[in-house]
């Protein structure tokens, strides 16, 4: 009988030894206990005269393996800090009052679903404001701080078919039928979806009854942004009547407080997001754009008047996606964040189109692997509040003031400057082509100069995504067991211009196998590795990559493909995303093109295996389903390929590091599988049919 190894149970020899403390006292270097005690910082949000700001600290709790999010304050000039919303429960999304004496923030504080609460700044005290059935999102004060938008999931009763026989009193039957009409009808994270819509609300910032806006069957969603008169409000979604196909189009539409009335501002073909009304009330700036039918396609800011007329692009010339528009306070520009070649900056852009870089360093709060990320904001004198991290640290809040940026936190000084990381450098790759290739190379914390060490060539997911030169803890803990660990952005990757990503449209996987076999080989030739120890891992789009790198060579000593698809066809027909995938990754839907999907399907090469491949996936993955991880472990195990197959238990796809324990337990059990093999294989592996 087959047998699937959970990662706890891989390593249940080695676990407990990795939490216990050594006699001589704590480890020099980082490992899976440690990763209890990381902290983050997301979400700094700065109050209206820039003289505070409210951030999201995320926490490491070994009781409840969970890392729990509160709220904190800190002074922009002391940097003096003082909690506000820490107790029991999770707090977020932190957004001040337009006069910044008050506090608005999600919390479930008082257990059961998330609600909305306001803090007091100068008395101290918190009210819960809401008692609602479902948790609140997008919340946007009104001008006058008298209110508060927000958007709301609203259940609704779906398709019925047929009526059920009368139950006698007492009698215990099966639950009732579920019936699914919905063309996305389960989501990552979610699981099976409820039927029902997203819709605008309004709550008396003092409490009381909320007042629903919106209404339909079609989701409204925020963000939300007030005109100055506090009349109408702005927001973006897909109104149309063939909305759960078109999973690209969506409109800014305005929507009038008094009335309801829901009137559309654009009309084109492509997403309208994210609208932002200007201090003056007389334009909107938003974000989208016109629909290709491409695999990656550049988000660029626009502007147009109110009236939804004159509509303009403003970063025409910034080859790069944009994201989050902020108003400067004079109205003359906006700011936006943007990824460029791995790093996270924010640019002030002028009506004019003129673009400037103000803060840079930006880093996110997942901590796993190391993607780009991070969140600022802006008072009303410029100053933009940021979280900022490096290769070796988590996000700090910083404080950007006249082009000065300042660390104002600090939160795991205690924690790592005790700890000997591993140095990340950057290191020169030229693709086939003669294209530069970014790559950062983590070595070990004992590494010294000239030595050979093994290499894992770590892949990122997407395949629209980047890598860059920021915290992760797979990367520091492979590199504490003694690996260098390269970090690559192939063609494909975003933050390098709209062409480069799309040397991969609808040939996916294809020449980024050659960018990512040419960044080994260069680590190689620099001199960092010894090139008979290769090993290769990656999730979702690094996972397609992993296995299909096994597919086409025998030079990686041991891979693990985590999260991975397998087979594109019943990927597409089992995804979260179905409705997105064709035509935007494949011309064509499974049953026109077999052959097409097939071609790029990592099952067509795994008769060309022989590399051990460990396969590793969520037990609630929905993005990329746990089927598709399991007809990879089959086929391996069907062709003699030594496998093995490690669910993570109730993890998604976006959670499957969620949980400091899990998050650790499979990078371990990564590394154990890659140490069986280190030195070749094992004298007697000689894999069966039914073994591990």
């Amino acid at each position: 009988m087959l047998k699937c190894l959970y990662a706890a149970a891989l390593l249940a020899g080695v676990s407990g030894a990795a939490f216990a403390a050594p006699a001589t006292g704590p480890s020099p270097i980082l490992q899976q206990a440690d990763l209890f005690s990381l902290e983050a910082a997301a979400s700094p949000e700065i109050s209206p005269d820039g003289s505070k700001i409210a951030y999201v600290r995320l926490s490491g709790d070994v009781m409840s393996d969970l890392m729990r999010p509160s709220i904190w304050l800190v002074d922009t000039r002391t940097g003096e800090q003082m909690p506000l919303a820490a107790g029991p429960g999770a707090h977020s999304q932190p957004r001040w009052s337009p006069d910044g004496k008050r506090l608005a923030y999600i919390s479930t504080a008082e257990g059961g679903t998330s609600q909305l609460f306001v803090r007091w700044m100068e008395s101290g005290e918190s009210v819960r404001i809401t008692g609602l059935p479902d948790s609140p999102s997008a919340i946007e004060w009104s001008p006058d701080g008298r209110q508060i938008a927000y958007a709301m999931f609203v259940p609704d009763e779906g398709m019925k078919l047929g009526a059920p026989a009368s139950k006698p009193e007492g009698a215990k039957w099966a639950e009732p039928l579920e019936i699914i009409s919905a063309v996305t009808y389960r989501a990552d994270g979610e699981g099976y979806l409820k039927p029902g819509y997203s819709h605008i609300f309004l709550v008396s910032s003092d409490g009381g009854a909320p007042r629903q806006l919106s209404f339909g069957a079609v989701n409204d969603n925020g963000p939300l942004s007030w005109s100055p008169d506090g009349r109408t409000l702005y927001f973006s979604g897909n109104r149309s009547p063939n909305w759960e196909r078109e999973p690209v189009n969506s409109e800014v539409y305005q929507l009038d407080v008094a009335s309801g009335a829901v009137t559309a501002l654009t009309d084109r073909i492509g997403p309208d997001a994210n609208p932002v009304v200007s201090p003056d009330g007389s334009k909107i700036a938003y974000l989208g754009f016109d629909d290709r039918k491409l695999g990656y396609q550049n988000v660029a800011l626009y502007v147009m008047d109110r009236s939804g007329a004159n509509r303009r692009i403003l970063t025409g010339s910034l080859d790069r996606s944009v994201d989050s528009p902020v108003w400067a306070a004079d109205g003359r520009s906006v700011y936006v964040s943007y990824d460029d070649e791995g790093a996270t900056k924010v640019a002030r852009v002028g009506l004019d189109g003129s673009i400037r870089t103000v803060a840079e360093g930006l880093s996110g709060a997942a901590l796993d692997r190391p993607y780009t990320g991070g969140s600022f904001s802006v008072a009303r004198d410029g100053t933009v509040a940021i979280s900022r991290g490096s290769a070796t640290r988590p996000p700090d809040v910083a404080v950007v003031r006249n082009g000065a940026a300042r660390q104002l936190t600090r939160l795991n000084a205690e924690l790592l400057e005790r700890k000997s990381l591993g140095e990340v450098r950057k290191i020169p790759v030229t693709a086939f082509d003669n294209r530069p290739i970014g790559a950062w190379l983590t070595l070990p914390p004992s590494y010294s100069e000239g030595q050979r060490v093994p290499l894992i060539l770590e892949i990122h997911g997407g395949p629209f995504a980047a890598y860059g030169p920021h915290f992760s803890t797979d990367n520091q803990l492979y590199a504490a067991a003694g690996y260098a660990v390269l970090s690559v952005n192939p063609r494909g990757s975003t933050s390098y211009g709209e062409d480069f990503a799309n040397q991969i449209d609808q040939a996916y996987p294809g020449r980024d196998y050659d960018d990512l076999m040419s960044a080994v080989d260069a680590a190689i030739a620099q001199g960092f590795v010894d090139p008979n120890r290769l090993f290769v891992t990656g999730g979702s789009g690094g996972g397609v990559l992993t296995a299909w790198i096994v597919g086409k060579t025998d030079r990686f000593k041991a891979a693990a493909t985590q999260k991975p698809v397998i087979d594109w066809a019943s990927f597409v027909l089992t995804s979260d995303g179905s409705n997105y995938y064709s035509p935007y990754w494949f011309a064509k839907h499974p049953w026109e093109d077999p052959q097409g999907y097939w071609a790029r399907s990592p099952l067509s090469l795994v008769g060309n295996v022989k590399t051990p491949t460990l396969v590793v996936v969520g037990s609630e993955d929905y993005r990329t389903p746990v089927s598709e991880s399991e007809q990879y472990y089959t086929a391996l195990q069907l062709v003699g390929v030594p496998t093995a197959l490690v669910k993570v238990p109730g993890a998604s796809h976006g959670g499957i590091a969620a949980r400091p324990s899990q998050s650790g337990a499979k990078a371990s059990a990564i590394l154990a599988w890659f140490a069986k093999y280190k030195d070749g294989l094992p004298a007697k592996a000689t894999p069966a049919a039914g073994g591990n």
